[in-house]
């Protein structure tokens, strides 16, 4: 299975269908009538298919168990044809698009064997994804075409005197590489007045984007967010209750972290923890949801 440890719940929707197709009129003068023998077809095949919807994960080996949290069966006839549409929603890390096709493959099934004691040329076709909402790629629409500047800055006294490796440092930069980013990177003390004055710096500088990780623990020298704090003219609490959150779901330390973030002048400044799996762990929350604060700030609609 793939791992989806890191990604984020959200709203996930899928529709998909398929089509059952009849040889003659009878059998869906049968259907409509209620007088097949095996049972009201419609209702029969509607329950099968809300049970395969929920057991996709016990029969496709690479699905995830999720917690469905809506679905819907309809049949609709058109002439010979019957089109059924199943629709999904989950609020989950994956997507639904295989529960909403499982749904409908195991409702045209279930159809199929109500009907061929009547019908030997019932035939099934077109089971299909229609639509899919939710996830990290509806997010990430709408991408900005100018190259964002962005500085990450590394407070760690061991590793600006050269006595520790700046292993978060390279973690940070390949996950920023994804991203359209033009990247600078330096390694500072934890200074309170060296933070404030790089900070100054790059918004001065027009930097888009100032990543500071390190110094957001409760160690005496641990002082970024006390160095950024009075610098912000527009706090975005939102960001790091979502990095906690995110991190709390991991490890209960989490809620120790002070990281802030917020505006200085229009330079974005978020706040990571000084270590790789930390800082890693909070860039995963954040981006690149995090980059809607471009286009608000550029005028944008989300769904552009």
């Amino acid at each position: 299975m793939v791992d989806i440890t890191q990604k984020s719940n959200s709203l996930r929707q899928a529709i998909a269908s398929a089509i059952l197709t009849v040889s003659k009129p009878e059998t869906i003068d049968a259907i409509k009538n209620k007088t097949v023998p095996k049972g009201d077809v419609f209702e029969f095949s509607r329950a099968a298919g809300l049970l395969a919807i929920k057991k996709t994960s016990d029969v496709i080996p690479d699905c995830h168990p999720l917690p469905v949290e809506f679905a819907s069966i309809k049949h609709a006839i058109e002439g010979l044809k019957i089109l059924i549409t199943v629709e999904v929603h989950t609020i989950y890390k994956t997507g639904v698009e295989v529960e909403a096709m499982h749904g409908a493959a195991i409702t045209a099934l279930t159809m199929y064997d109500m009907l061929k004691p009547l019908d030997k040329l019932v035939e099934i076709s077109a089971i299909k994804l229609e639509s899919k909402k939710g996830g990290k790629t509806d997010f990430s629409k709408g991408q900005l075409t100018e190259k964002l500047r962005c500085a990450v800055i590394i407070c760690s006294d061991g590793v600006a005197a050269g006595r520790n490796e700046d292993r978060t440092g390279k973690v940070i930069l390949e996950k920023l590489e994804k991203y359209n980013f033009s990247i600078t990177h330096e390694i500072i003390p934890d200074d309170f007045n060296l933070i404030q004055e790089k900070a100054k710096q790059l918004s001065g500088e027009g930097y888009h984007l100032a990543v500071f990780a390190g110094g957001t623990g409760l160690s005496p020298r641990d002082v970024t967010p006390d160095a950024i704090s009075p610098l912000l003219d527009r706090e975005i609490p939102g960001i790091m209750e979502a990095a906690r959150n995110y991190g709390q779901q991991r490890t209960p330390y989490a809620m120790l972290s002070r990281g802030i973030a917020g505006f200085i002048k229009n330079t974005l400044v978020i706040t990571l923890p000084g270590s790789p799996k930390g800082s890693a762990e909070t860039i995963d929350a954040l981006f690149p949801y995090v980059l809607h604060v471009f286009h608000v700030a550029k005028g944008m609609r989300h769904d552009q």
